[in-house]
């Protein structure tokens, strides 16, 4: 077992928590995630999520349950101009596991959004097999 990063639990079982090298891989898939968000890159927003039936994704006024649900959702939404995260946490458990949390903003905007995503890692990569989006009415600190 890698031990470069904090084992879960009680320090002697579970999975590693946040090695160094998986939290990169993982702050790159997010990141290209989130340029393809304020671009509207839809092959690379599709390529991001597990290809599944089982994919789910919780949005602010939608929901979608399955890739074909949230593929053809992803195709009427545009580029997310001006979009900023915040306090983006990424906790990696393990080689294969991690879910990253994230508050996000537009300029003019008196909302604070929250996303968080549990992110695998499948033979073609990083995928998002879980997503939730929510907003509430306030200001980001």
């Amino acid at each position: 077992m890698n031990t470069t990063g904090r084992i879960a639990g009680n320090g002697t079982t579970g999975p590693v928590v946040d090695d160094p090298a998986v939290h990169a891989e993982v702050s790159a898939a997010f990141a290209r995630y989130e340029a393809a968000l304020s671009a509207g890159d839809h092959a690379v927003l599709n390529e991001s999520f597990w290809a599944s039936p089982a994919t789910v994704r919780f949005g602010i006024a939608d929901h979608q349950q399955g890739i074909d649900e949230l593929r053809a959702w992803r195709a009427t939404q545009g580029p997310l101009d001006g979009r900023a995260t915040q306090n983006t946490r990424i906790t990696t458990f393990g080689t294969d596991t991690a879910v990253v949390t994230t508050l996000f903003h537009y300029p003019g905007r008196p909302v604070v959004g929250r996303q968080s995503q549990t992110w695998v890692r499948m033979p073609a990569g990083w995928r998002i097999v879980s997503a939730h989006v929510s907003e509430i009415s306030t200001e980001i600190d």
